[in-house]
């Protein structure tokens, strides 16, 4: 049969086609190669072949080859199947795979270092790397501390002796004499066997007891301990993280980073997890993702992760999906600490105290009920009045968990919140306001802060909270009930405490930088919260690139300066607007604004259409209807009487645009631009003068033209440590909920200033809200304290429940002067000042 089929194929071959086809093939492969060696290195064609081989036997190891060890069962010598035949390219085929390792070590480095500067850690600490594998990480860390010299001793624990021969190797390499390899399992590995001077009775190790127990831990604790996609291997996981929570100092830093599936319905009523950004997996995804990596006996069920932040304090947690081949594989990065603290309850009262500006002393009896003894007798105003925060934490510790990740950070600035519930989800992650559209320089003159006062202001976008820090008063309490504007001014605050000026300048001057990302987790994690973190993880490189339009073209006011660059670029006054924000005397501002540009931005049939409808006033400029209704009906009162001062002395607003009519409702609204717009322009230098509406113009802001904490002085004044007494930061505490519940929170008489901005236009008339509201600032003012307003109506309605409610009113801008601007933002109708009687 065989001599059949040659003799066929000779026969085949002496037919003249099969001869040039077979030629034709030939000639092709020879002028292939000749190409590809003739136009390709030598050293790319070993390279490709060698990551071909390397992927090849890492697919089949990991796809194809059983794993059944020697048939012992043990947990080791699963790992070896699995792991020694590639061990040597171990490291070269999970790059793309295990993500977030980089990033797991960096937070970690960033938290080593603020402790080491901040005293909490010692000189010299210790680094337990648990399931290190090739030694990848603790190389890999040298990008962001110094291995050799920063650490006294480094230990990688793994129970794989392939892997930890290579790791042998790696370290003989590089020269690193603190770096020990030990080949154990993790959950009986003790830092009292391997670090001298420590008796033996002293270094008794118990697993499995709780990490509160101080006899539990061992004699040596570890400074830093990190777990890198080891904890999803290890079948028998709760031992492990109990030997590792003993294993931890009690001022110690953890970094974990793992696959992971979980559903939210598992963590959805936690208030001790940190975040939960993109933490649900689909159901697809849960089920596709564990069963796969099952077959790699590695294990994606969610009790590890929860267990994990049982066990442990969370400082940073964030979810993240590794994208390769097309898939998004969830995986999740864990920094935390140990739960205990010295002093736990006095810390937590004393927190307690600076919130609701209580005096301390109710600290000392909150520490006397849990030592059970009796307590002096106290006012109950006084005794019972405590933040959410501390109401959470007290839950947390009767049911032995956690206390809310608020607590862990190292900054006590962001007070906790639940962040589950509607009132702040209806945000959808998204700031309204990018920069605050209040005049600081204003407010400083009407507010004239001294180091006496005590003030709570919405937060915005910080800019104004900022403003007022640098007047060093005693206490600024920033409110706001959307989570993502403290997180804008947390991130702000984060820069001062951890970037150059340089850097802040590009972040929040100019709206983009190119190492945002970077900065985020080596410089600026340490002092965020961890919600803030998670949110600025997945929002700032878009937010901040440079490829983008930059930080100020985001958020629900972008769409008005979106929609004011495309009817520039549209109608062809770009340039017009561009040289506005550049022109360098009045005279030049004006011709530039009255010949072309207000023709389009103050146009009428733009005001009735657009502007004007409920829809764009309120996702683009953030204005409610009550608001719109106090326009319309003061436009209305005008018409009527043709008196500006007369209809200044009627209450605006009654709930409703009453008896006006769509088309008069544009008119309003026009009217209200032209006396917005108008006086700026006459009367402010935009390019040097009024950065309120350059950045509308340009989108950034410009080194001649910014607001007063983006100068190089106040960098200066705000960027001193936290814990300093000269810090003006440090008395900053950034409330995410409504003022009504803060102001109830609040000790009574404990405020001097409330800026309330224009919040008291959004209440309607006749609700119970704007006196519930007024009786709950006055009762935390002292007396002589101050309420600042601004308002869209000319005598708002709400000024008499002011007056009713015990403040004397007076109306300090308003716009009863036609052409005159109230300040460089000249956004409100009026500016007031209620102070207590």
């Amino acid at each position: 049969m065989a001599t059949l089929d040659l003799g066929a194929f000779y026969h085949a071959l002496t037919e003249p086609l099969a001869q040039v086809s077979l030629a034709s093939v030939i000639l092709v492969l020879i002028i292939a190669s000749y190409v590809i060696f003739s136009f390709t290195e030598v050293s790319l064609l070993r390279k490709s072949y060698n990551a071909w081989t390397q992927y090849s036997k890492f697919a089949y190891n990991c796809f194809l080859k059983p794993h059944s060890g020697d048939g012992s069962g043990s947990q080791q010598d699963a790992l070896e199947s699995f792991y020694k035949a590639q061990a040597s390219i171990y490291d070269a085929t999970r790059t793309r795979l295990l993500q977030g390792r980089e990033d797991m070590l960096a937070l970690v480095a960033a938290q080593a270092k603020h402790r080491l500067k901040t005293g909490q850690m010692s000189p010299k600490p210790i680094w337990v790397d648990i399931g290190g594998g090739t030694g990848w990480n603790i190389e890999q860390m040298q990008h962001y501390l110094d291995v050799p010299d920063f650490f006294h001793a480094v230990y990688l624990v793994d129970l794989s002796t392939s892997l930890c021969e290579v790791a042998r190797q790696r370290f003989q390499r590089l020269g690193w004499k603190n770096v020990h390899v030990v080949c154990q399992d993790a959950r009986r590995f003790r830092l009292s066997d391997y670090e001298v001077g420590v008796d033996d009775d002293k270094a008794q190790f118990s697993i499995g007891k709780s990490a509160y127990e101080d006899s539990a831990r061992d004699s040596v604790g570890a400074d830093v301990l990190t777990m890198s996609y080891s904890l999803s291997m290890i079948p028998e996981f709760h031992p492990a993280i109990d030997s590792a929570c003993n294993l931890l100092a009690t001022s110690g830093i953890v970094g974990v980073v793992d696959f992971y599936v979980q559903n939210q319905i598992e963590f959805q009523s936690r208030n001790y997890m940190g975040g939960a950004i993109d933490r649900h997996c689909m159901w697809i995804s849960r089920v596709f993702w564990r069963t796969w990596f099952e077959l790699d006996r590695v294990n994606l069920d969610s009790a590890r992760r929860d267990y994990i932040e049982y066990k442990f304090g969370t400082i940073l947690s964030t979810n993240r999906r590794c994208r390769l081949f097309g898939f998004r594989i969830p995986y999740y990065i864990f920094v935390g600490c140990a739960r205990e603290t010295s002093s736990s309850m006095q810390q937590l009262a004393a927190l307690d105290a600076d919130v609701t500006e209580s005096p301390f002393i109710s600290a000392l009896d909150v520490h006397s009920k849990s030592l059970n003894k009796p307590q002096p007798r106290r006012d109950s105003a006084l005794s019972e009045r405590h933040s959410k925060a501390y109401e959470s934490a007290v839950v947390n510790l009767a049911a032995s968990l956690p206390l809310p990740a608020a607590y862990y950070q190292n900054n006590k600035t962001r007070i906790y919140y639940d962040e589950s519930l509607q009132k702040h989800r209806q945000f959808n992650d998204e700031y309204i306001y990018a920069f605050t559209w209040e005049d600081s320089r204003v407010d400083s003159r009407l507010l004239k802060i001294t180091s006496d006062d005590v003030i709570l202001a919405i937060t915005s976008a910080g800019d104004n909270i900022l403003s007022y820090a640098l007047e060093r008063p005693k206490r600024i309490h920033a409110v706001d009930l959307n989570p993502a504007q403290n997180h804008l001014l947390e991130l702000k605050v984060a820069a001062y405490r951890g970037l150059e000026y340089q850097d802040m300048w590009k972040i929040f001057g100019e709206g983009k930088h190119e190492k945002f990302q970077e900065l985020l987790v080596q410089r600026l994690s340490p002092h965020l919260s961890s919600q803030a973190f998670d949110y600025w993880l997945h929002a700032g490189p878009a937010t901040f690139s440079p490829k983008g339009k930059g930080l100020y073209s985001t958020g629900g006011s972008r769409h008005a300066l979106q929609l004011v660059q495309w009817l520039g670029k549209l109608l062809g006054i770009r340039k017009d607007m561009l040289q506005l924000a550049s022109a360098q005397t009045l005279a030049e501002q004006r011709e530039i604004w009255t010949k072309r540009v207000r023709r389009v931005l103050l146009s009428r049939l733009l005001a009735y259409f657009v502007i004007g409808s409920e829809r764009f006033l309120w996702k683009a400029l953030g204005v409610p209807s009550e608001q719109r209704a106090m326009i319309e009906e003061d436009f209305k009162r005008m018409g009527d009487s043709g008196d500006v001062k007369a209809a200044a002395q009627k209450p605006s607003g009654d709930g409703s645009a009453g008896p006006v009519s769509a088309t008069k409702s544009g008119q309003a609204i026009w009217n209200y631009g032209v006396q917005t717009l108008d006086p700026v322009v006459d009367q402010t230098l935009v390019s040097e003068d009024n950065h309120y509406y350059l950045v509308c113009l340009l989108g950034h802001y410009t080194p001649a033209c910014h607001p007063t904490y983006l100068t190089p002085h106040s960098h200066a004044r705000l960027s001193a440590h936290p814990t300093s007494p000269s810090s003006p930061l440090s008395n900053l505490r950034i409330h995410t909920d409504s003022l009504a519940d803060v102001f109830a929170r609040m000790q009574p008489d404990s405020l001097t200033i409330a800026v309330l901005m224009d919040s008291m236009d959004w209440f309607t008339p006749g609700a119970p809200d704007a006196p519930a509201q007024v009786a709950a600032v006055r009762r935390a003012l002292k007396k002589g304290g101050r309420v600042l307003l601004r308002s869209a109506g000319l005598r708002p309605w709400y000024v008499g429940v002011f007056e009713q409610g015990g403040f004397a009113a007076k109306r300090v801008a308003s716009r009863e002067r036609v052409g005159e601007c109230t300040d460089r933002v000249n956004m409100y109708a009026s500016t007031w000042i209620c102070t207590k009687e």
